[in-house]
């Protein structure tokens, strides 16, 4: 991915926007003017030419940036194509770029050069992606923490169900935490009755059983931030069982829990002076004879009863037991993330998690970072109009709506009734998925807010 040092034989890579194409030409000798000429090179976005030398190899390459303006605001995925597209070998960024620019160019670099290759036999060498020098003036501790970590976020997502049970979700994230110098605990099973009984309710029928991971790290004297994350393995639907299409990409219903997981690793390896507290409930939806039904009333956490109308809205269950758990602390900022609902894709498609809040300013703060770091989240409101969609004529709410209207929305409203101590929370409804093919960014895991939330962190709290 990235040479320790500086290689002298790297061939350079040009990162050229369109408006500045005919400035660099005319630094170029003629042989090169017409190679790209004939190449057609425009600097298209993710336009890659490579140029030949007299022997015919390749010695250097050019990348197109598209309408970029400003060098400044490069982002990462305008060079996460780079590593797969060009020859294998050593290259160097030879546009002279700001801090800035260089560490997104990093990061995309890092990023476009994930594999997932654990059940492939035999990985072909094509897929061998070249290797990069840092460039100059790029934070590189940055770019190699955040990358681990959204690698790791990304194994998580893309592992089926069968290996990526409640049991080695725990596992993993305990071993991961227990390696940042972080303590932690694990309730499971029958356990869970008492201090969480709706994660266990939904839980209960799978072969797994499910789990509560609860781990903290940092001084308790600092800032306590806790983060919650929906770690649902695979959801069945329940007895309302989905439909075979609803089944398929289910595996990524423990996308905010992978998502929440890479954070707090960003977090803790960083050593932001915060106390980090990470709830998890780990489940599988499934469907057995003591699985949770229509219409039964669980016991939550809260204290609050809550009407199942739908086995297959079982996220917002164990979340409100976690989140439960989590405003007992007062945290000055609680933020869950969650595949929750459909409708939050309908309403935004699956490249803007959509966001809610209950403070506007750390809305805004997020949405702020999130665009000038190319990780986008769209502020959607917590309606209290809608309220009164979530009553029960048998317990305190039902967990789903009877109306089809504004299902995200919902979603959030039935979360807010577990969050009464913290003042600051942030609920993230995401996608954690790339279902088309882009250059650096194939069909599969995608870990959503994660770098705009950390440079959320580090403004608040670094």
């Amino acid at each position: 991915m990235f040479e320790d040092r500086d290689v002298a034989a790297a061939r350079p890579l040009w990162l050229l926007p369109e408006g500045e194409l005919a400035g660099w030409l005319a630094t170029q000798d003629a042989p090169t003017r017409a190679w790209l000429g004939d190449m057609r090179f425009r600097a298209e976005r993710h336009q890659v030419a490579c140029i030949s030398g007299p022997d015919g190899s390749v010695r250097a390459a050019a990348l197109g940036l598209g309408n970029l303006a400003n060098l400044d605001d490069l982002e990462p995925w305008q060079v996460a194509g780079a590593p797969e597209r060009l020859p294998a070998g050593a290259w160097r960024i030879a546009t002279a770029l700001p801090a800035r620019a260089a560490t997104a160019a990093a990061l995309g670099w890092a990023y476009g050069s994930y594999r997932f290759d654990r059940y492939r036999t035999r990985p072909s060498p094509e897929r061998t992606p070249a290797s990069l020098v840092p460039p100059q003036l790029a934070d590189m501790a940055y770019v190699r923490r955040m990358s681990a970590a959204l690698a790791m976020a990304r194994d998580l997502i893309n592992t089926p169900a069968a290996d990526l049970s409640p049991e080695s979700l725990a596992e993993h994230a305990l071993a991961m935490a227990a390696g940042c110098g972080a303590h932690g605990r694990v309730v499971t099973g029958d356990a869970l009755r008492e201090g969480f009984p709706a994660v266990h309710a939904v839980g209960r029928a799978a072969e797994s059983a499910p789990r509560l991971i609860d781990f903290s790290w940092g001084d308790p004297a600092r800032p306590r931030v806790t983060l919650v994350g929906k770690g649902v393995c695979f959801d069945s639907g329940g007895l309302d069982v989905k439909p075979p299409s609803g089944m398929l990409l289910m595996k990524k219903d423990m996308g905010g829990a992978a998502c929440a997981l890479a954070l707090a690793r960003v977090i803790m390896e960083s050593a932001l002076p915060v106390h980090l507290r990470v709830l998890v409930p780990a489940v599988e939806n499934a469907i057995a004879g003591n699985a949770y039904r229509p219409g039964d009333v669980l016991r939550t956490r809260k204290g609050l009863t809550v009407e199942v109308g739908n086995t297959d809205a079982e996220g917002r269950l164990v979340l409100g037991d976690a989140l439960a758990a989590a405003d007992a602390d007062k945290p000055e900022l609680l933020v869950d993330m969650a595949t929750l609902t459909g409708a939050a894709r309908i309403a935004l498609g699956p490249e803007l998690p959509a966001l809610f809040g209950s403070q506007a300013a750390t809305v805004e703060a997020l949405v702020r970072h999130g665009r000038a770091l190319a990780d986008p989240v769209w502020p959607m409101p917590l309606w209290d109009g809608y309220e009164d969609e979530i009553a029960s004529k048998v317990a305190d709410i039902n967990n789903v709506s009877g109306s089809t209207f504004a299902g995200a929305v919902i979603g959030g409203l039935f979360l807010r009734r577990f969050v009464t101590e913290s003042r600051d929370w942030l609920h993230l409804d995401l996608y954690a998925w790339n279902g088309k093919d882009r250059p650096g960014r194939p069909v599969g895991a995608e870990p959503q807010a994660v770098r705009a939330l950390y440079a959320l962190l580090v403004e608040r709290f670094g």
